[in-house]
């Protein structure tokens, strides 16, 4: 009975390193593909989308279709009018003050990674799995956090990473 539980949890971590290497194999693979130098922003037709609530700005293809926009003025979102599963949007939030958060949530913060054109800090986050892949742009000032994503089914992630980098690169915040 031993050497039979031996064996089965065994085969439970080959299978954990398999699925977590081919895991970090389709992902490199995924990314390989996901340069930015080549990226042609001059064709393609941008509009701007520019929240009024919060005062923040960015970049989208102007052939891009707008879901309706939220009920409060926090943010919008626009699907792609070749595959709806394609979207970027961008929204903001009051932060709440640090005397309300608790520690779990204060040890949550990353590190700055990545830096706007305009000049602003903040972590950019690239996610893909099965499912779908995501780039997040997160910036923090004062007290308000702004927000920005493009997603697509996995499948898709590297034909839009580079489209995805470049309105994050251009997402601006007023001076006010």
């Amino acid at each position: 009975m031993a050497t039979a539980n031996k064996i089965c949890s065994l085969g439970r971590r080959i299978y954990r390193f398999t699925a977590s290497v081919s895991g970090a194999i389709a992902l490199l693979i995924i990314l390989w593909g996901c340069t930015v130098n080549d990226f042609n922003a001059g064709a393609i037709a941008w509009k701007t989308y520019r929240n009024s609530r919060y005062g923040f700005e960015f970049p989208y293809p102007s052939n891009w279709t707008s879901l309706a926009a939220s009920e409060n003025g926090d943010g919008i979102a626009f699907i792609s009018p070749q595959n709806n599963s394609v979207e970027i949007r961008g929204w903001a939030s009051q932060q709440l003050p640090n005397s309300i958060l608790t520690n779990q949530e204060s040890e949550k913060k990353l590190k700055p990674n990545f830096q706007t054109a305009q000049g602003v800090s903040g972590v950019l986050v690239v996610e893909v799995d099965r499912r779908g892949g995501s780039m997040t742009l997160t910036l923090t000032q004062s007290q308000v956090k702004y927000y920005w994503q493009g997603r697509s089914k996995s499948q898709d992630f590297q034909d839009y990473y580079r489209l995805f980098y470049y309105i994050a690169q251009q997402y601006r915040i007023s001076k006010s």
